[in-house]
């Protein structure tokens, strides 16, 4: 992966700097950090060479930036995803990282959530994402919420696109090639492979998306 402003050592040590400075944390916390920055770089590559933004990934491959807020926050979130995974008594340290995404980017990403292994988040200020079962190529603007009703989660197919403000709750099955449009509130409904969706459940407008028009849209956020 390129760099740009800071390397990845130096990325997990301005962690570390913010964590002490807002919580404080303990060395081998600040070791356990550090001890999984190859593996949080080496997933965030692999996202990042998928996505088609020009601040993502550039003829020379993947490009991470520490002063970019998106970014960052991405980073944040696979780093307590990564310790949690490794260990769930680094709960405590987890809930720290994740304090200081909330406090960057106001995102809600919790490190439980399973994200997957590409997505994109673009301004995601505003935005909440419960346990549902997500799947690669998934986009999320600001303001989006994802979240249960009556204990049952939504699930995502393949090229998932939330626009800002739009919302997925409940017992819903989202297909391959979705569009949700802006201000979208879907509860409770499956919505179709290769749709795009507007309005509030249960009164829904759902509109075939041709191949081409799908290209078209797709080719802002993902390569190939």
């Amino acid at each position: 992966m390129n760099f740009k402003n800071m390397e990845a050592t130096e990325v997990s040590q301005l962690l570390i700097k913010q964590l002490n400075n807002l919580y404080f944390i303990n060395d081998s916390e600040g070791q356990s950090i550090l001890s999984v920055t190859e593996r949080v770089f080496s997933r965030l590559e692999y996202c990042f060479n998928n996505i088609s933004n020009k601040y993502y990934c550039s003829h020379e491959g993947a490009v991470f930036d520490g002063l970019h807020t998106c970014q960052y926050t991405m980073f944040l979130y696979e780093t307590a995803h990564t310790l949690y995974k490794e260990n769930s008594s680094n709960r405590s340290l987890c809930d720290r990282i994740y304090g200081i995404s909330k406090i960057i980017s106001s995102a809600d990403l919790f490190y439980e959530i399973d994200l997957p292994h590409i997505y994109f988040c673009e301004h995601p200020q505003g935005s909440v994402l419960g346990r549902a079962a997500y799947n690669n190529y998934f986009v999320f603007m600001q303001g989006c919420t994802v979240g249960n009703n009556k204990g049952r989660y939504p699930k995502f197919g393949e090229h998932v696109y939330m626009m800002s403000g739009s919302k997925v709750l409940g017992n819903c099955m989202i297909g391959d090639r979705v569009v949700i449009s802006a201000n979208t509130y879907i509860k409770d409904q499956d919505i179709p492979s290769g749709t795009i969706v507007f309005g509030s459940s249960p009164d829904l407008t759902i509109k075939s998306l041709s191949d081409n028009k799908f290209k078209e849209i797709s080719i802002n956020y993902f390569n190939g």
